[in-house]
């Protein structure tokens, strides 16, 4: 394979030359996340699996307290431990989110 040293320094000179951007040239920013509303759509879906659950749980509660028959106790403990541990599992993604939000605000720039 036969490379020119001259002609591969010529590219690279005009692709640096194009990348550079005139002083009177409005900068445009690319949208650099584009899937930032699919994530904020999927955020929100979580958090409200997770209130669905646990207002599942308190109207099992209610009605088993009001002897409902259709309920037994076992339901009514593996609802509530259902949504017991969906609310302790965003707890901890909501920690460990914040813990890498601080990480990078204290990262010298």
């Amino acid at each position: 394979m036969d490379v020119k040293a001259n002609s591969l320094y010529q590219e690279m000179q005009n692709m640096i030359g194009q990348s550079r951007l005139q002083v009177n040239e409005p900068q445009t920013l690319p949208d650099i996340n584009p899937t930032k509303d699919d994530f904020s759509n999927m955020l929100k879906q979580a958090v409200d699996g997770v209130n669905g659950m646990q207002l599942e749980s308190k109207n099992a509660q209610q009605r088993f307290e009001m002897g409902d028959n259709s309920l037994s106790l076992a339901e009514v403990m593996l609802t509530k431990e259902k949504a017991g541990i969906a609310f302790e599992a965003t707890v901890q993604v909501r920690n460990k989110v914040l813990e890498a939000y601080k990480q990078i605000m204290n990262m010298p720039v």
